[in-house]
This record gives C-alpha cells, sequence and structure tokens, in this order.
C-alpha cells in the first residue's frame, strides 16, 4: 500500500543557527507532521511511509530532526535534550506556517510528541501516538520481560557484556539482532527506506539520550515519564501499537489509562513498524481517524 514517492518541496530551516532538512508532500491545510523515532535517525523511514497520502488530501511533513539525514550534525553533546526538540518542532511549524497539525509520533518521536502537546496544545488538531511510551521506567520494566524470554542462560551473558562495557561483543550482538527482528520489525526483508535511516544512524543522540541499544535504556531520559501530564489532553488522540512491539502494549494501555478518551489499535501481527508490517490494517485505521478529525 506504501510507496516511495518524491517530496514535492524540500526546505532548509534554520535552528539555533543550524540548518535542517524539512520535505513536503502535497498541499492544503490538513497537514500530518511527522516525528520520527531514533534519537539519531534520518526520517527516511517514517516519511517514505507515509509520503503517499497526500493523496487523501493531507499535506504530509516530515524532517531530519537535528544531528541527521542532510541537516547539520553538531556535536555538542548538550544539544541533545528533548526539551530543545520540542522547541525544534514549534520552529519547524511556524517558519512554514502549518498553523493547527496533526501530530503523528512515531517511537521517540512520540515522546517528543507527548512533551510538545504539554507544551504547544493549541497548535495541535490531533495527536498520534505510533508505538511509543509516556513512562520509561515502566518501559524498562517491559522490555527486561522480552529479553526474559531469551532464557536465563542468554539474558546472563547480556547482563555480563553489559557490566563489562563489552557490547560489540558477537555473543551480545547476535541476542540484541534476534530481539530486534522479533519486536523492532518482523519482516524477513526490511525496507529499503528503513534500511537507509539505519545505516545512517548518529549514535551521538542516541547514546546521549536513550542508550546503547534498543533493550538498555541509561541515557538522559531514562527517568522521564508524562503519564500525569496526559491526563490533562484535551485534543483528539489515537494511540497505536504492535502486539509483538518492543514498546508493548502495556506501555500503549498505560497511555490510554492516562488520556481516557483517547482510542487505542493494537495490530495483531506487527511489532515496532506495523506501517511496514501491516499495511493493509494500519493504514485504514490512521486515515479514518484523520478523516474524523479535520477542520
Amino acid at each position: 500500500m506504501w510507496r516511495e514517492i518524491a517530496p514535492d518541496q524540500q526546505y532548509t530551516v534554520q535552528v539555533d543557527g543550524h540548518d535542517l532538512a524539512v520535505y513536503s508532500f502535497g498541499e492544503g491545510d490538513e497537514v500530518l507532521l511527522c516525528l520520527n523515532g531514533g534519537p539519531g535517525l534520518p526520517c527516511d523511514y517514517l516519511r517514505d511511509a507515509h509520503g503517499w497520502l497526500k493523496e487523501h488530501d493531507l499535506r504530509v511533513v516530515a524532517f531530519d530532526q537535528l544531528g541527521t539525514g542532510a541537516s547539520a550534525r553538531p556535536t555538542d553533546v548538550s544539544l541533545w535534550e528533548i526539551g530543545r526538540y520540542v522547541e525544534e518542532v514549534e520552529t519547524v511549524r511556524q517558519t512554514l506556517g502549518l498553523g493547527r497539525v496533526h501530530l503523528l509520533g512515531h517511537s521517540w518521536g512520540g515522546w517528543l510528541g507527548i512533551e510538545y502537546a504539554i507544551h504547544y496544545p493549541d497548535a495541535l488538531k490531533s495527536l498520534i501516538l505510533e508505538n511509543t511510551v509516556g513512562d520509561i521506567p515502566h518501559l524498562s520494566q517491559e522490555l527486561e520481560r522480552l529479553r526474559g524470554a531469551l532464557g536465563s542462560e542468554t539474558v546472563a551473558m547480556m547482563q555480563r557484556h553489559e557490566a563489562m562495557g563489552t557490547l560489540d561483543h558477537p555473543q551480545y550482538q547476535a541476542a540484541i539482532t534476534l530481539l530486534n527482528y522479533r519486536h523492532v520489525c518482523r519482516l524477513d526483508e526490511w525496507p529499503a527506506p528503513l534500511r537507509r535511516s539505519l545505516d545512517d544512524w548518529n549514535m551521538g543522540p542516541y547514546a546521549t539520550m536513550q542508550g546503547p541499544n534498543e533493550f538498555l535504556y541509561i541515557g538522559n531520559l531514562k527517568d522521564w515519564n508524562r503519564i500525569a501530564e496526559m491526563a490533562d489532553f484535551n485534543m483528539p488522540m489515537l494511540i497505536t501499537t504492535g502486539q509483538h512491539d518492543e514498546l508493548t502494549p502495556a506501555c500503549a494501555l498505560r497511555m490510554k489509562l492516562a488520556a481516557r478518551h483517547a482510542e487505542l489499535h493494537v495490530f495483531r501481527n506487527s511489532s515496532h513498524m506495523p506501517f511496514y508490517e501491516e499495511p493493509q490494517a494500519y493504514f485504514p485505521v490512521l486515515l479514518d481517524f484523520l478523516a474524523r478529525h479535520r477542520g
């Protein structure tokens, strides 16, 4: 259902003296502003999965966050902080004159979307939180459960390498690869846009904010929790997850219980990338939600 198409426009937006690359598909007042995961990933994988939605009278906008893709890549680690990224999103919205937007945040982009909604609720027509969490300490507990499914010997091996700092050991990397194919993308062949993003990962923001891999959170976001604030959200909300997601359905339910008016959809044959793993189920849910909240 999805397919790669070229952006109709590309912009350069200045944020604190740094250039950001911004991509736009289609036109009109119904703007779907996409915040991709990472941190440190180019937007290719999310942009190229959703750009074709311009055929549904949407303007789809995505950008390479600072430090990624075609945007500037400073090395000052003080930049890798969620509050600065919130202001980056607002700068893009204001500079392009997007008005009120439908904000779609995937994975880390969902944490950013939640934080943005706390600070700029009036900028949102709706909030779409995909394969994400509102409480990272809870997520860390869930990840321990997923790791545990590998068996006690494998978990002990992983913990030993983490304690020794030997995360590049083939044993450890094999366990992470297995977890990725179980809980990040369950397709035998990962789509080209996803491969492009992963091959150009900037580990600076990622290691600073999250940690060394998808299953170990030790960065500056490890204590981030906005469940209490989400109880005050009034904008229409869609929460999605995959049954096998690394950011588990239990994490999605925690957000749903906080924002009681939110809609929650679990895609039963997906992990972390339902727009690639299960597009025939994913896109109708997204388009139905957007159709009900135009204007």
